[in-house]
């Protein structure tokens, strides 16, 4: 992997860094040498003003609480901590407010909480949000379950802390920022990275009108982005290996796509690799 890889992955977009590690990246399937060697190889290629944002959520707390301390020692700028969710059934307020007290307490980096009820089976509580918002060193969270009424009740109750709200997908990017969040990690913007960074300039320039536009265009690509990973599976002799420079590890838990799914999202790539997005933006 080099920098001209990750410029192509953003397409060239005006973006404050790049998240390793995250659900598009199927970390649960990777070792945790497999992790960290992830993070130093994005870290080696990505310029210094770029954040690096890695993914280092484990079920334990002492697990978790290595990881990050790993992934800082690689170059990691800040971690993104899931919820731990096997024991999804005891995974209280109280319960997740001591795991990530912990976790921020002996991490040498700023802690993102990350809350993906669709893969974890559970939402981040607002009162434990609000709670670990108190925190110095926990600085955000990327809320990826799509609630927008949560949303803006997690903007208002940490507005006097020095506290981030990031939506989770560019589903609900527009809806986001119009209650309050300051940013996205989307992983639409490996793919239209230029379009989402479009949608926030219109958003914090109050161009809602041509924003709703933009967002109602993002949406369709945004659904078949969720299946980018088993895409990338089926192409990976032209797509993968090239750009990362290893061979595809075959431990597939989630299997490559069929067809017609999987033509229609290299129909969006070849407009984009085509014509630079013009193509896309005229065909919506």
């Amino acid at each position: 992997m080099n920098q001209s890889s990750l410029y192509c992955c953003g397409q060239g977009a005006k973006h404050n860094g790049f998240v390793v590690q995250g659900s598009n990246g199927e970390f649960p399937f990777l070792t945790s040498s497999e992790r960290l060697e992830v993070v130093s190889r994005v870290r080696q290629a990505l310029p210094r003003d770029k954040l690096l944002l890695a993914g280092s959520g484990c079920e334990s707390t002492q697990a978790t609480v290595e990881m990050t301390v790993s992934m800082a020692q690689v170059g990691a700028d800040a971690a993104m901590v899931v919820t731990p969710c096997y024991y999804h059934g005891r995974m209280n307020s109280a319960a997740l407010i001591h795991h990530y007290t912990k976790v921020a307490d002996l991490s040498p980096i700023p802690v993102v909480l990350y809350s993906v009820p669709a893969n974890t089976g559970l939402d981040l509580p607002v009162d434990a949000v609000v709670t670990l918002s108190k925190h110095p060193n926990i600085v955000g969270i990327k809320d990826s379950g799509g609630d927008v009424t949560r949303i803006g009740l997690i903007v208002h109750k940490t507005r006097r802390q020095d506290f981030q709200v990031l939506a989770g997908s560019a589903g609900f990017l527009l809806a986001s920022y119009a209650v309050g969040a300051v940013g996205g990690v989307c992983a639409l913007a490996n793919v239209l990275g230029a379009q989402v960074c479009q949608l926030e300039r219109l958003c914090l320039t109050g161009q809602w009108e041509d924003a709703q536009k933009l967002q109602h265009r993002l949406i369709e690509p945004n659904t078949a982005r969720s299946t980018l990973s088993q895409h990338l599976k089926r192409g990976k002799s032209e797509i993968f290996r090239p750009l990362c420079g290893r061979k595809l590890s075959s431990r597939y838990f989630l299997f490559p796509s069929s067809f017609p799914p999987y033509s229609g999202f290299r129909e969006m790539l070849r407009l984009l690799e085509h014509d630079g997005g013009q193509a896309w933006e005229e065909a919506c």
